[in-house]
């Protein structure tokens, strides 16, 4: 078998984490044809006059709920959405006829402005900017909790580009809590809960653990030709002192990455001031390669962590925090929405490969 048939692949990969999310892996889809696209135009402008987050603007926004370090030098700076998803200006109650049932739209919605710079982007910022920005989701999600019992989850969250849905170009994130746990955190959480109790090992610890130690080669019985092989480390992107950044086997989308904690922790809530610079290192380091590989990737990125509610206070040991980094290079199939079956046309593999083969520490870099 040569090296192209092994690293032509059509295969559906299970997601260990949630069994019942599946990703058709389909390397030989890449050939068909189809238009060439140019990566999205960036709007790299330091300031722009008209834009409310840019300094001098502040007027343009809501009143500042934080900043940080402070109001007068603003680094970052946390303001009500003036558009919000869910809000806490109103009290409906809950409604229920037949079978049909709806939920108090209640919760809050926050955006945060990343950054003073109106077209920086992730890869750009310092270490240090990222060491701050991580504290000021910690303080205001702390914050959030704190201040209100109904609220039962909180997601910080990213969308970079018109393709994942920014409507203002100024680099921000956004803060949305809500009085129920969204769907794709209770399943992380059950999930894991359910192989914790069987194994007596959180899921997420031992993911890491196949990723800095687990290799094999895989052979076909019938003709004894090598199907696979899984080299210790190949799905590591970047690798930390207290985190790691991972390919996950199955990928929803071709350059999704997620960064983890190196050591057991379920509440982002909990991390230290050590882990904070930790984390904004390899957050800088992972974007500069999906930078370097794929350029001006629009994406989205977000936080899952442990929820708050006594129906969810035995999972320290079995639910580990992390962030899912989903770069948004195609768009969603009529397949893919009618079946929930993710497909990807590159390997995770060889998308690993490319990321890792970035060389960062060059001058050119």
């Amino acid at each position: 078998m040569t090296d192209t048939e092994i690293k032509a692949i059509r295969e559906i990969r299970i997601n260990p984490i949630v069994p019942s999310e599946s990703v058709l892996v389909a390397t030989a889809r890449s050939m068909r044809p189809r238009k060439a696209e140019d990566p999205a135009p960036r709007d790299t402008r330091r300031h722009v006059d008209t834009c409310p987050f840019c300094t001098g603007n502040e007027h343009m926004t809501p009143p500042t709920i934080a900043s940080y370090p402070d109001g007068d030098n603003w680094q970052a700076r946390i303001v009500e959405n003036l558009y919000p998803v869910l809000g806490d200006d109103r009290s409906t109650g809950n409604l229920v006829f037949g079978l049909q049932q709806a939920i108090e739209g209640y919760g809050r919605h926050e955006v945060i402005i990343d950054h003073r710079q109106h077209g920086i982007a992730l890869h750009e910022m310092s270490e240090e900017h990222l060491f701050l920005l991580f504290g000021a989701y910690q303080e205001r999600m702390t914050q959030i909790y704190a201040n209100d019992a109904r609220i039962r989850y909180v997601l910080v969250f990213k969308n970079f580009g018109p393709a994942a849905g920014a409507s203002i170009a100024h680099t921000h994130s956004q803060i949305i809590a809500m009085p129920v746990v969204p769907e794709n955190v209770y399943n992380e959480v059950t999930h894991s809960r359910t192989h914790y109790q069987k194994q007596h090992q959180c899921i997420f610890c031992s993911l890491i653990d196949e990723a800095l130690t687990f290799e094999a080669t895989i052979y076909d019985r019938a003709s004894g030709q090598i199907r696979r092989r899984i080299n210790v480390g190949q799905y590591v992107v970047e690798r930390g002192e207290r985190f790691i950044a991972i390919k996950p086997f199955a990928s929803r989308y071709e350059w999704e990455v997620h960064i983890l904690p190196l050591q057991h922790q379920s509440n982002f809530l909990d991390i230290t001031e050590h882990d904070r610079a930790d984390l904004a290192r390899v957050l800088k380091r992972t974007m500069g390669r999906l930078d370097a590989v794929i350029g001006g990737a629009q994406y989205n990125f977000f936080l899952h962590s442990q929820p708050r509610g006594d129906d969810f206070a035995d999972c320290d040991a079995s639910y580990h925090w992390h962030l899912e980094i989903c770069p948004r290079t195609s768009i969603p199939t009529g397949f893919e929405l009618g079946s929930g079956l993710f497909v990807s046309t590159l390997s995770p593999e060889e998308a690993a490969e490319r990321l890792r083969s970035v060389d960062l520490d060059s001058p050119a870099a």
